[in-house]
């Protein structure tokens, strides 16, 4: 094998990774293709000899790419590429700090709304830092900012996030009877339920850090999530409406045990947007209490 089809091979093998990274921060399908493909362009042109974190180099080229996006998109005055209803939720009452860190790790789908509203360099550091875990030292060079200016773009995001409004019950409610439909579907293994309450260009996302190997950590279009969806089906007993994020969602509990909950992103009364999450700090927002179909 040459150097080139060697690159090409471990390109191909994040591909999946830089998309979910590039929309999480654009917020566009199309851009954060463009985004990848260019980060290719560049690896195919470059002299990696000495590059000795090859995913996180590209985890860099992608994320430069992204900002000059950003960057191109504010200068243009463009309105938010993705809209939708959703809204994240409010911080802990009591301020506690650590519950304020994990909430901005944790917002997930409802994350996009708050992100259309913050500037390209806040946006970057916020996406990378938080939900992606790079680094300030990393941030930083790609911004060309100080590691502490960085921290503080990423903590003026984490307040506006913090900030948001929650959804009111009427929206919860509309939510409820959707997830509580996809669930149904799910559980019989009912293929056309599914499409029906999957919007055409619904995304799924997966959590990164618990990937398969060979598993695409982005998924596009209502075929493409239900066909993965119902492979899913003759375990779906294990799951059972909850809130997460503050919206409808569904937790993952065999023997009653939360490994895992799936947060949805509406938009016209079908689902935009699924996350599959497993990390502790997303699971900590997940609420069994309150049933996400009453």
């Amino acid at each position: 094998m040459t150097e080139a089809d060697w690159l090409a091979s471990r390109f191909e093998e994040q591909r999946p990774r830089l998309r979910a990274v590039a929309y999480r921060m654009l917020g566009s399908l199309a851009e954060a293709d463009d985004a990848v493909q260019n980060s290719w362009l560049r690896l195919s042109g470059a002299d990696t000899a000495d590059v000795q974190n090859l995913d996180g180099w590209l985890t860099t080229v992608v994320a430069r790419e992204c900002l000059k996006l950003l960057r191109g998109r504010r200068h243009r005055q463009e309105e938010p590429l993705d809209e939708t209803g959703a809204k994240a939720p409010t911080a802990d009452s009591r301020g506690d700090p650590e519950a304020a860190a994990l909430l901005a790790d944790a917002v997930g789908p409802a994350l996009m709304v708050v992100l259309d509203t913050l500037g390209p360099a806040e946006r970057l550091a916020f996406v990378l830092h938080d939900v992606f875990a790079v680094p300030f030292d990393d941030i930083a060079a790609i911004l060309e900012r100080s590691p502490a200016a960085t921290r503080q773009l990423a903590s003026r995001a984490r307040r506006r996030v913090r900030g948001a409004a929650p959804p009111s019950e009427v929206d919860l409610a509309r939510q409820r009877r959707v997830v509580g439909a996809f669930l149904a579907a799910l559980r019989e293994g009912d293929f056309e339920g599914l499409i029906a309450v999957l919007d055409p260009d619904v995304l799924f996302l997966e959590d990164t850090t618990g990937l398969r190997p060979g598993a695409a950590a982005l998924l596009h279009g209502s075929q493409a999530v239900a066909t993965h969806a119902v492979t899913f089906s003759p375990s779906a007993r294990f799951v059972e409406p909850a809130l997460v994020y503050g919206l409808a969602g569904l937790a993952i509990v065999p023997g009653g045990h939360l490994v895992g909950a799936l947060a949805f992103r509406f938009r016209d009364g079908k689902i935009a947007e699924i996350q599959a999450i497993s990390r502790a700090s997303d699971l900590r927002y997940v609420d069994l209490a309150r049933p996400a179909d009453g």
